[in-house]
């Protein structure tokens, strides 16, 4: 993968590295703000240090960087299709600073989340993107990107989650 240190202007994605722990959360701060909702970001530099570096790492980050400077970032975890067989890997955040949008950086950080799927023998990539977001979307689709209209989302958390897990472990022989 290219470094940031070749200066032909255009930014470059790498793997992240302890040092990027504070930037990144950063960046995850930045984007509550952009998707509305500055007040949900919980995480602190040791959560994602853990998650990132800890012994047992389940999610990974790239960062894009020029000339030194973090521009942006791609946090990422494994799935797994029992349609295809193989894994995929799932984009969980991809910010880029507002400044920095339409230079390269988004493209750079999911070209190289690209190459890791294509040598890891990866089926897919997938993504969410709030459907308000007109700027990520057509960017998404001139990278060739399909929307999956026809999936929801859904999310279980907090009480909800705590009372199913009560339920689960009633009826479970865990």
């Amino acid at each position: 993968m290219s470094t940031s240190m070749e200066n032909d202007g255009r930014p470059r994605a790498r793997d992240a590295v302890p040092a990027d722990v504070g930037k990144l959360l950063g960046l995850v701060h930045a984007l509550a703000e952009y998707e509305r909702e500055p007040d949900q970001v919980k995480a602190t530099e040791a959560d994602l240090a853990e998650a990132l570096f800890g012994a047992d790492p389940k999610v990974f980050a790239l960062v894009a960087e020029n000339a030194g400077v973090v521009l942006g970032m791609l946090i990422y975890f494994v799935t797994f299709s029992t349609w295809t067989g193989r894994h995929g890997l799932y984009v969980e955040d991809l910010f880029v600073v507002p400044g920095q949008r339409r230079r390269g950086t988004g493209k750079a950080l999911l070209g190289a989340l690209a190459e890791r799927a294509a040598q890891r023998g990866c089926a897919r990539v997938e993504w969410a993107v709030l459907d308000w977001n007109q700027p990520a979307i057509d960017f998404y689709l001139s990278l060739g990107a399909v929307p999956m209209d026809e999936w929801r989302t859904f999310r279980l958390s907090g009480d909800a989650l705590s009372n199913l897990a009560a339920t689960g472990t009633q009826n479970s022989a865990l």
